[in-house]
């Protein structure tokens, strides 16, 4: 059987370039054999903004990591902030050419939220956004319904609700 969340598949590779630098990822894939897998980075990454933190999924103390952790659900106002403190992180580390990862555990929403708030930040239109993170990581990407509203109204303004 194939592993699941929240009904659709984890990714077979751990993780996807969205544009060039930008990565999005999960703690866990499918390994092509249908078992569950760790994702452990090293160093592949210049700076890497996890979603949830899993003890042995890396990264090495050598590399920039920035840890929050929100739910895959309704968020606070606290959590939509968090989420906007990791989607400034992600994109000065883009401005400044370094290789980002962001990622949660199967890699589709938490990460999907944060990635799609980068690339606003970035100057992309939001269809834009939504449509690159779905096509270059999964069709399953940014499924919690929630997510893709937060990201129509505007986090900062829902954050100042």
């Amino acid at each position: 059987m194939e592993p699941r969340i929240h009904g659709a598949p984890y990714a077979e590779e751990p993780w996807h370039e969205i544009i060039p630098g930008l990565f999005m990822g999960g703690h866990f894939r499918n390994d092509g054999s249908g078992v569950l897998s760790p994702v452990v980075v090293a160093d592949e990454f210049d700076v890497v903004v996890s979603m949830i933190s899993l003890e042995g999924h890396g990264p090495p103390e050598s590399v920039f990591h920035r840890v929050c952790h929100v739910p895959d659900g309704p968020l606070t106002a606290a959590e939509i902030a968090t989420v906007l403190t990791m989607a400034d992180v992600a994109a000065d580390a883009i401005r400044a050419e370094r290789r980002v990862l962001v990622r949660c555990r199967a890699g589709y929403n938490r990460s999907g939220l944060v990635v799609a708030q980068t690339l606003l930040l970035l100057g992309y239109a939001l269809d834009d956004a939504i449509d690159l993170i779905r096509s270059r990581r999964s069709s399953f990407a940014l499924h919690n319904p929630f997510f893709v509203d937060y990201l129509t109204t505007g986090l900062a303004q829902i954050r100042d609700e």
